[in-house]
């Protein structure tokens, strides 16, 4: 069995460098691994080909998204079983990726498994989760409401953070911030679709993957660590476009709703942006008068 690794990169290359740094202490001698740049021009190319000169290095001139460039990776790994979707911003705390390639080799109807994800802190990060639905815009990991009112039905339902992610389980979609695809699940579906520019194309993925009559399950015996935002905050506000026109985009491919609800959704999403950006923008000046680093 082959195990390949792709990352895709922008403006990260420290971050990159301890990815791969994290992959190389495991055994990179049964891992493949690409590297995805989408048009870093920071260095980043140069010190992945002189560091990890095993490391396949795909240089984009433009920055294509991270679907297109997830979808580049994977073709450069056409002899690759398993697939494992790694951000540059997380590194990997144990040698679990071998026992979830393992998992998904030994059962058939599996597709997609996601690792357990921590925060720098140790704390389990949100990874696995339901898929959404209208009301998620008042009740996903970043809204007020869940904010505010963090142990409310709504929100531990969607993020299920009711449950230890100690065992692993069946779910809905699972985090492309450390994905494992099995090869099977290509075939059944396709690529990832390019049309999500960044964010969301995980949760649509998975529910492809669920509509092939395949499973996506959590798997706590692979762990990494990962920084949010890491791979991101060189682009905040492009990053912040592209989750918001991806949740509109995967809405209106998945949902079947009245006219009147949609545009509902569409407003919903517009005016969830713009209360981000305002809010990023207010914080991001407070950093700068006081002399610290943008959030």
């Amino acid at each position: 069995m082959t195990i390949g690794v792709v990352i895709v990169t922008f403006r990260c290359r420290d971050l990159a460098l301890a990815a791969l740094r994290s992959l190389e202490a495991r055994a990179p001698e049964l891992l493949q691994t690409t590297v995805v740049d989408n048009a870093s021009f920071d260095g980043t190319v140069e010190a992945v080909r002189a560091a990890f000169p095993a490391v396949t290095v795909v240089e984009h001139r433009r920055n294509l998204g991270f679907a297109a460039a997830v979808n580049r990776g994977i073709d450069a790994l056409p002899n690759a079983d398993v697939i494992c979707l790694l951000n540059p911003d997380a590194e990997l705390l144990d040698d679990g990726i071998f026992a979830a390639a393992a998992y998904l080799e030994a059962h058939p109807d599996v597709g997609v498994l996601g690792g357990r994800i921590l925060n720098p802190d140790g704390s389990i990060q949100p990874s696995a989760r339901a898929f959404p639905s209208h009301k998620n815009a008042l009740f996903n990991r970043h809204s007020l409401l869940t904010k505010l009112f963090p142990r409310n039905r709504w929100s531990r339902q969607y993020l299920m953070t009711d449950w230890s992610h100690d065992d692993i389980r069946p779910v809905d979609w699972v985090s492309g911030a450390f994905m494992l695809i099995h090869r099977r699940a290509l075939e059944a579906v396709g690529p990832f679709d390019p049309g999500y520019f960044f964010s969301i194309e995980d949760v649509d993925f998975c529910r492809r993957v669920h509509d092939a009559g395949l499973r996506v399950e959590y798997f706590p015996g692979a762990a990494v660590r990962h920084r949010v935002g890491g791979s991101s905050r060189k682009a905040v506000y492009r990053a912040m476009a592209g989750h918001h026109r991806g949740m509109w985009r995967y809405y209106r491919k998945h949902f079947r709703g009245n006219p009147l609800l949609h545009a509902v959704t569409a407003a919903g999403i517009g005016l969830r942006f713009a209360l981000h950006a305002v809010s990023y923008a207010l914080r991001a000046g407070r950093a700068r008068l006081l002399g610290r680093e943008a959030p």
